[in-house]
Parts: C-alpha cells; sequence; structure tokens
C-alpha cells in the first residue's frame, strides 16, 4: 500500500511518520506539506499515488478537500489529530505514531 502522510510544512510531523513507515510491513510511504513554502508540497500527483492519506490535523484534511475533492474523493483520509509539539523523530512523536498508524494498515 501507499501511505501519504501531510502536515503543513513537511519538516517534523509527516517527515517522521514517512521515515517511520516506509517499507514497513512492505508499505510505501512519502510525505508532503499543505503550506506554500512546504519543504515537500503536497502535489495531485502525490495524492494520487496514495491509497492512504494521513493528515496530522483538521486543517489539513480541510485544505486538502478544498483544493483536491476530486482526486481524494474515493481515498481513505484519515485525520491523526496530531499537533505541532514535536521535532523531527521526536521520541513522543514517534511513540505516538507507532501507537496509532498500525491500525489502519
Amino acid at each position: 500500500m501507499h501511505l501519504l502522510f501531510l502536515c503543513s510544512q513537511n519538516k517534523r510531523r509527516s517527515l517522521t511518520a514517512e521515515k517511520l513507515f516506509d517499507g514497513y510491513e512492505s508499505h510505501n510511504a512519502r510525505s508532503a506539506g499543505t503550506e506554500n513554502n512546504a519543504r515537500v508540497k503536497v502535489t495531485p500527483g502525490l495524492l494520487g499515488w496514495a491509497d492512504i492519506i494521513f493528515c496530522m490535523e483538521k486543517k489539513h484534511m480541510r485544505r486538502i478537500k478544498e483544493k483536491y475533492s476530486d482526486i481524494i474523493a474515493d481515498k481513505t483520509v484519515i485525520c491523526l489529530n496530531i499537533t505541532d509539539d514535536y521535532s523531527y523523530m521526536d521520541d513522543d512523536l514517534c511513540d505516538l505514531l507507532e501507537s496509532i498508524v498500525p491500525e489502519y494498515l
């Protein structure tokens, strides 16, 4: 399965999730940000590639629904409700992701 993780800047939360889950049980993971100045900005191609889209916050879900509703209409989109309180590869963030994400895989 192809997993796409989204946050705002693609510098901490989604990038951590990509690192943790790329190759996990043979899944492929990528990450992107919803802001214009994101490290890697979400694109229609990335959304089309994904089987499951994980958004860190409701605002990320809202942004992709507003801009890409046609592309994500038949996709599984999940909000993880993880606030921007962590640094890249933070132990608490890793524990949180590892406790939530596998239940959807």
